[in-house]
């Protein structure tokens, strides 16, 4: 029996991105050519024609200024999920200021898209052992599932020792931590749900570890991706550092090619209904 898997989309611009920050003004954004509406008229059609249904993760700000994007996503039958307001680490955030981001963007999304919101994912998986009062924060506003926590050892985000699957943070009847999917390899969880080390390995090998979870373990894989992943023709950020600059243009012609593939070669809905059974 095949096992589905979810599919997730990070709805944040080029500009957005946490590796551009040194670069990128945030009072500039408005003033900045967004390219949001193109990438996800070509994803929604994407999704629509391989018959995925996947969650949308959304800022606040791209939907206060793009409403269309929203009503694109729940008009397609795909689940419109928070990825905060104006995409800051929660982990650079305090306890009232990271309440009043999430309770803002829930609010805009719920309000456009008509549909609750139940899904939060932190900007750069930023919830870890030093900021774990953000699980209670997504509880008391009303959330019913992260996918924050990624148990990798990276130089920006990760819990290496965090659970690989499904969890409660906070014991039963508690909010559901959905960690974006990793293998275990040599020691170490390495990366297998998406972004730049799908861009980065040989599709073969992204498809091979999916199925070493689905296979061997028997159990849904979380993927992840960016609009701004399928658009190699978006402004070049030539001053930002050499490593952020690798890893955010790496293969990005290749991008969509690899996504119509996974797409393909697996089966795919929406985070509630694969985790949540909603």
């Amino acid at each position: 029996m095949n096992i589905t898997n979810a599919m997730s989309i990070d709805v944040e611009d080029y500009f957005q991105v946490s590796a551009f920050e040194s670069c990128i003004s945030r009072k500039d954004w408005n003033s900045l050519p967004c390219r949001i509406e193109r990438n996800m008229d070509e994803i929604l059609g994407l999704l629509d024609e391989t018959g995925t249904k996947a969650t949308f993760f959304t800022l606040g700000w791209i939907a206060e200024r793009y409403p269309g994007v929203v009503r694109g996503i729940v008009e397609n039958g795909h689940e419109l999920a928070s990825h905060g307001y104006g995409h800051e680490r929660a982990s650079e955030l305090d306890r009232g200021e990271f309440q009043r981001d999430v309770d803002r963007a829930k609010k805009i999304l719920e309000d456009l898209g008509g549909q609750r919101v139940q899904g939060y994912r932190a900007p750069s998986f930023s919830i870890c052992d030093r900021n774990r009062w953000a699980i209670d924060v997504l509880e008391e506003t009303g959330h019913r599932y992260s996918s924050s926590i990624f148990p990798v050892r990276h130089d920006h985000y990760g819990v290496p020792d965090a659970p690989r699957h499904p969890w409660q943070p906070n014991g039963e009847g508690g909010l559901w931590e959905l960690p974006p999917t990793t293998v275990p390899m040599l020691g170490r969880n390495l990366p297998a749900a998406g972004g730049g080390w799908f861009r980065l390995m040989p599709y073969g090998i992204s498809r091979w570890l999916i199925r070493q979870v689905n296979d061997r373990e028997q159990v849904p894989c979380m993927f992840y991706f960016h609009p701004w992943e399928i658009d190699p023709d978006q402004p070049r950020q030539k001053d930002a550092p050499l490593r952020s600059r690798f890893r955010h243009y790496v293969n990005l012609k290749q991008m969509r090619g690899k996504l119509r593939n996974l797409l393909n070669d697996f089966d795919w809905d929406r985070v509630d209904r694969v985790f949540l059974n909603s």
